[in-house]
């Protein structure tokens, strides 16, 4: 049930100008103002995902993107809802999406515009979209630094940097969480008012869960490591698989019930197969910021130097026991 306040139901953008008033008294309100460009799109993301089927939304668009992979018309859709309702905010200098070849300047940074950078993955799982799985969106905020003169050196921060992150998952219903560095806040979106409202604040994750979240099709692939630890996980630790196939619906599993997520490097992709500055960053800071962690197997996520915008990384990601449990396995090796 929504949370209520002075018995007021509480949307999204209340939320954040509460918090912009706690914790940066005097801001002029073009964060929250940001934010409500990303809401904006996600609602109209919403609404394409809730017809799919009843409007021409399934299927393939005929392209691939740029990391190769084949592009579903539902990727279109979410990718320029996003990029039209962020060009109207003067706050945004950079957007960059995972669809995109590189990041797309709107603005120069100056005192009153383009102070800040967001990236986002339009449609993360789109390819579970015509079989009616979640899908979802993930977005991260970043400063706009003025003294930086290359687009790609602005773009490219290690995570520790965000200001803001989140992500959406259109399910039965579309569950917007984000994190601007004080705790994790859930909002449930109510189709009958259009607009998000408050159902989780200041979310914690479970201490522990005997949960794994990984796709084994490729096990015979993974390092001897995730091989030794999924193997003690079926037996000594009595783990049972969740596996959804879609990073945010995975994630927002753990994030609520607890356990931990594997994308471990494969013999095909020895660098792994998850987006750095699209997924892991922003999926690591809010993970951090419930009490969880985030690894690649061998460094904290939210500290590495990416190298370009679509970097990829492997992902250990859960509750902070769950997540030291695969690292014993790896660093035993």
């Amino acid at each position: 049930m929504p949370i209520k306040r002075n018995g007021q139901f509480i949307t999204i953008q209340q939320h954040i100008v509460e918090a912009q008033r706690k914790y940066r008294p005097g801001s002029s309100g073009e964060f929250s103002w940001l934010l409500s460009a990303i809401t904006l799109a996600t609602k109209i993301i919403a609404s394409h995902v809730r017809r799919a089927g009843l409007v021409d939304v399934w299927g393939e668009q005929g392209t691939t993107n740029v990391q190769g992979e084949t592009v579903q018309k539902l990727d279109l859709l979410a990718n320029e809802a996003l990029k039209n309702a962020l060009g109207y905010r003067d706050s945004v200098g950079i957007i960059a999406s995972e669809e995109d070849n590189e990041p797309r300047v709107l603005q120069e940074v100056d005192e009153a515009h383009g102070r800040y950078i967001v990236m986002f993955d339009p449609l993360d799982g789109s390819s579970n979209i015509d079989v009616n799985v979640s899908v979802g969106t993930i977005f991260t905020v970043f400063r706009n630094p003025p003294e930086v003169a290359s687009t790609e050196e602005s773009v490219l921060q290690p995570g520790a940097e965000q200001v803001a992150a989140g992500y959406v998952v259109y399910g039965s219903s579309a569950i917007l969480v984000y994190t601007t560095g004080h705790g994790v806040h859930m909002f449930t979106l109510d189709p009958d008012y259009g607009a998000y409202l408050l159902t989780r604040e200041n979310i914690r994750m479970p201490e522990h869960a005997p949960h794994y979240s990984c796709n084994e099709a490729y096990y015979h692939t993974f390092p001897s490591a995730y091989q030794r630890y999924l193997a003690w996980a079926k037996s000594e630790g009595e783990f049972s698989s969740r596996y959804i196939g879609s990073l945010v619906a995975d994630f927002h599993r753990i994030l609520l019930k607890g356990g931990v997520f594997l994308y471990p490097p494969t013999e095909k992709q020895p660098d792994g197969k998850l987006r750095l500055m699209y997924e892991a960053n922003p999926i690591a800071f809010i993970a951090e910021q419930a009490g969880g962690a985030a690894s690649d197997g061998s460094r904290r996520v939210l500290t590495v130097e990416p190298n370009t915008v679509h970097d990829r990384t492997p992902l250990i990601i859960g509750t902070q026991r769950n997540v030291n449990e695969v690292l014993h396995f790896i660093q035993k090796r």
